[in-house]
């Protein structure tokens, strides 16, 4: 046990970030994984000691700046792998939203990463190896209206993760983005999306095992980014074809309600 490298997974409990810490276990890595219910963390981590790795748990909302920076001193041991999964939206018009709710998305979609990233990063360029894997989306690359600043979060984090990979190329440590597109997790239900065209068409929606994969694999390759699924390739790469405008017009077509004519 002494020797096995350890992954901390924020957003662990559900989703993507599941999907990854099975992953990670399969592969012999020791894991904490971090959410907000104690509950929900008390479950996985059972789950996840069936394949004989070392589970721990610790409840945080990384929303809050002090709690995710608390979270960086509360973890001693040597953290090999880290996954920023963490994440959250809001569905709606911009105007209409909840300023506070978008703030914290805000706060956890891009403050949390950094301050998480910041610290493990410079652990890892002490000793000289690491990983990162920095959960993205192709929402990233879209202007998404019905969901402003959350497609926003998104492409601060791909242009962070590009850059700060770029810093870090000679220092053994990778730093991969995962772009998934719209997946089948409770993402929808805690964004109050459900009335979205976008979410009613289920068999559109990514398997999250898959798209967990899909970000392993290119995390354990050292790749700069993974787009998981082809047709969320192809619509980024047409996207970078036509103008932002066209782009937004498209995604405000895709996300509106369905009752909205």
């Amino acid at each position: 046990m002494e020797n096995q490298k350890t992954a901390l997974i924020t957003g662990g409990t559900s989703g993507i970030g599941k999907e990854l810490a099975k992953l990670f276990a399969r592969d012999n890595y020791n894991l904490i994984i971090v959410a907000r219910d104690q509950t929900e963390l008390d479950s996985t981590k059972a789950e996840l000691e069936t394949s004989g790795v070392s589970v721990q748990t610790i409840a945080k909302d990384l929303s809050d700046m002090e709690q995710a920076k608390a979270l960086c001193s509360e973890v001693t041991q040597r953290v090999d792998v880290l996954v920023n999964d963490a994440g959250m939206g809001v569905y709606g018009l911009f105007k209409d939203n909840e300023l506070e709710r978008e703030l914290g998305i805000i706060h956890l979609n891009i403050c949390a990463t950094v301050i998480l990233t910041k610290h493990f990063v410079r652990q890892m360029a002490d000793r000289g190896e690491g990983k990162i894997l920095n959960l993205g989306s192709v929402a990233g690359k879209l202007p998404g209206p019905w969901q402003a600043v959350y497609h926003a979060t998104k492409a601060f984090v791909l242009s962070f993760t590009t850059a700060i990979r770029e810093e870090l190329k000679d220092s053994g440590i990778t730093i991969t983005a995962l772009l998934p597109g719209a997946t089948d997790t409770d993402f929808f239900n805690k964004a109050g999306m459900q009335d979205s065209k976008i979410v009613q068409d289920k068999e559109a929606l990514s398997d999250p095992a898959d798209v967990a994969k899909d970000g392993y694999d290119a995390l354990m390759a050292g790749a700069d980014r993974m787009i998981s699924g082809f047709k969320n390739k192809v619509e980024v790469n047409v996207s970078s074809l036509i103008p932002d405008s066209n782009v937004a017009h498209t995604m405000y077509e895709q996300q509106k309600p369905v009752e909205q004519k």
